[in-house]
Formats: C-alpha cells, structure tokens, sequence
C-alpha cells in the first residue's frame, strides 16, 4: 500500500490566498458546531486520543453556550480553538475565503520579516513585524497560540505566517476590527519605524512583489517543480530538491531517479544534499526509486551524505526523512520538524453545512519509529537569521559546504 497522506484540501494554501466572508445567524452556527461535535467523533480514527470525550464535549457546550455573541469569524476561531485540544497535527479546520492582505510573512529567528508585499509597498519588502492595527507581536502571538497547536514551535510558526495576512482570521481574534485593511507597524534595517496599510484584496487579484532572495538562492528556484536537482562543479557536490511528494506524470519521479543516478556515476560527486525543508507531504512511496538507490550507492556514508530537514518538513515529506535517519547514513541538517514522528494522517474530510467550513481528520495512525515521540530532531540543528537571508546566505547549505 502506498503511504501517503492525501489532504483533502492544502490548509497552507486556503488559508494565505483567500479571506473568509460570510453572513449566517445564531441558529445556523449552532447547527454547525453540533454537526462538527456529532460527526468528527465518528470519523476520526482516534479523536480521544490526547482528550477525553467528556472533555470535548464540555468544550463544544461552552461554545455552544456563548453563540448569540459570535460572529462568522469569531465562530471559526472558535473551531480553530478546539482543534488544538484535540492535538492532531492532521485534524484541520479548512475554512472557504475570499480576500486576503497582499503580503507575505517569513518567520526567522531574530523575528517576523516582510518578504513579500503589494508592489506600490516594494520599500517596505524585509522590514520586521512589530505590530497589527497597535497589537504588539508578543500579543499577537499569546493569541495565536490560543489557535495554533503550539507544542513543536516549528508547527506553530509555520501556520502563523500563513495566517499573518489573513483579515477574517485577524478579525476573529480581535486584532482587526474591519476585514476589509490591516495596519502593519514595521521596522526597517536601519531601525526607522513606520506603518503600512493594505486593503484586503480579492483572492484572484492577489499580485505581490517577492523579495529577490527567492530568485536569488539555490532552494528557492524552479518551484513549480516537484522534485529538481543541480550538479555544482566548484563543490562536487549535487544538491537535489524534493519539493513535494507528487510523481509528476510528464517527469515520472522513477525516470528523475535513473537520471540522477546517471549523473552521480558519470560525475563521482562527493557529496549530495537532499533537501526536504519545503515539503509539506503528499504521497511518501513517491522518493522509493531514491531511497533503494541511495542505500546502495558510495554516498551513502558520513560526510557524503546530508538530508535537510525543516519547519515545513511534514506529513509523507517527514516520513521519508525518518526513513533516512534510520536506515541510511545520511547527516540530518536543518530545524525540527513540523510532524511527529509518529502521527495520525491518512486525512479525508467533510463539510459544515452552513459555513461550508471543511473538517479534515485523520483516519489512520502512522507508527513510523516505534518508541519515538515529538518531532524528527536534526543532528546538526541551524539557526536562520534574516541577516543572512538578506545577505542570500543559506546557513544549512553554508554548513554543509565547509564540511
């Protein structure tokens, strides 16, 4: 069987490209929240695995019992909030938006910095974050962290800056009182403080200007490609991108795998580098060609062979990374993962009948290393700052190279 987790809808993808707007009543929202609390249950494969039915259940009422104060957006938090009590990584509240604040967020280590944005607002592109509509970024993130499964750190920044531009989501937790602008408070290199203000656009008319650092550095090219690789003579080194667990059928991943294998026997690199940091899942048995290969060629031994691994490495992606750690000799670099090592998945979904809202759950429990609990951890953990970011300084592969 193929190991895969095929989500219903990408959470990453709704929930930074679109806003949500809807205008329902007291008693339609109560019927959702009783559907979501009759069928979740029954379709999950393990709901109560870290709550206690009785527990959930307390929970909905009390929702339940504060309806005629919430709005659709306050609504949807509010789901969002119960989410985190159930603590599966692949149980998902999937709400249908429409605008969204055409800008992007990256979370580094010395903060939140802008790295892309609406093309009129281009100055303010790598500026750091340090407020919404007056909210202060420490207030900001006690909220979503109310929100957010906030155990594994990488999990929890990853969908912060996905939700970071996202008006109705701000809305619902009270940081914006319109969702139709956001007020942004930002901190230039030299340390000028000013603010920006962006209208909420249409999903559709979504244009922003991205840093040049994503033209510029080696990861983040040729990202309408699942799976890419480049040979660099100067290093002997071939650095192979897996960006998603797809097979593409125009470039089956088993022919990709023949090719690249040509390549390592005709230029007997010394090293090769598996990056896994931005992929996010799909179908795990997809890297098998790679991974039989790999078991079985010179570079697979210490100092030869590195897998990067990051707060987007999740799902299938985390599952072929744990393959690695524990049946090959592959130097694992980067951050902690955003999946458990061991997690429920397998996700389908269904759908609330009034806000349309979709609930992901998972229906079946991956015991990918037995024994193990949390994140897949990195032996040689790296931290990312937005200096070298600016400075087009990749600090894993900088690693790597002086290795």
């Amino acid at each position: 069987m193929k190991r895969h987790c095929a989500l219903i809808s990408c959470l990453l993808i709704l929930i930074s490209n679109h806003s949500f707007s809807q205008h329902l009543g007291k008693k339609q929202l109560l019927e959702d929240l009783m559907y979501y609390r009759d069928t979740l249950p029954v379709k999950h494969k393990n709901l109560f695995n870290k709550i206690r039915k009785q527990e959930f259940e307390n929970k909905v009422a009390g929702v339940a019992g504060k309806i005629d104060t919430l709005n659709d957006e306050t609504f949807m938090v509010e789901l969002f909030r119960l989410n985190v009590l159930i603590g599966d990584e692949h149980t998902r509240i999937e709400p249908q938006f429409k605008t969204v604040l055409p800008v992007k967020f990256t979370v580094f280590d010395d903060g939140i910095f802008v790295t892309g944005i609406a093309p009129q607002q281009s100055t303010a592109l790598l500026s750091k974050l340090t407020a919404i509509n007056g909210h202060s970024i420490d207030e900001i993130n006690r909220k979503f962290k109310e929100v957010i499964k906030a155990d594994n750190q990488s999990y929890f920044e990853v969908y912060e800056q996905q939700l970071l531009n996202n008006p109705s989501f701000l809305k619902g937790l009270g940081i914006l009182s319109s969702d139709e602008s956001a007020a942004f408070t930002l901190q230039s290199r030299d340390g000028e403080v000013y603010q920006v203000t962006l209208p909420a656009v249409h999903k559709d008319s979504l244009n922003i200007a991205l840093s040049a650092q994503y033209g510029a550095m080696l990861p983040y090219r040729k990202q309408n490609k699942d799976y890419w690789y480049e040979y660099d003579s100067a290093r002997k080194t071939i650095y192979f991108n897996f960006i998603r667990c797809n097979d593409d059928e125009q470039h089956p991943f088993a022919q990709f795998n023949e090719e690249l294998f040509s390549k390592i026997n005709s230029l007997h690199p010394g090293k090769i580098i598996v990056d896994l940091r931005f992929n996010s899942g799909g179908n795990s048995g997809v890297l098998r060609p790679f991974i039989d290969s790999i078991k079985h060629s010179y570079l697979n031994k210490k100092a030869h062979f590195y897998v990067l691994i990051g707060k987007q490495t999740f799902s299938s992606a985390l599952m072929n990374a744990v393959e690695f750690k524990r049946y090959t000799n592959a130097i694992l670099v980067g951050q902690m993962t955003s999946g458990n090592i061991n997690h429920y998945g397998e996700v389908r979904g269904f759908r609330l009948p009034n806000t349309k809202i979709v609930i992901g759950y998972s229906t079946r429990y991956w015991e990918n290393w037995k024994g193990k609990n949390g994140a897949l951890m990195p032996d040689k953990a790296i931290t990312y700052r937005s200096l070298n970011f600016i400075n087009n300084k990749d600090e894993a592969l900088e690693y790597i190279y002086k290795q």
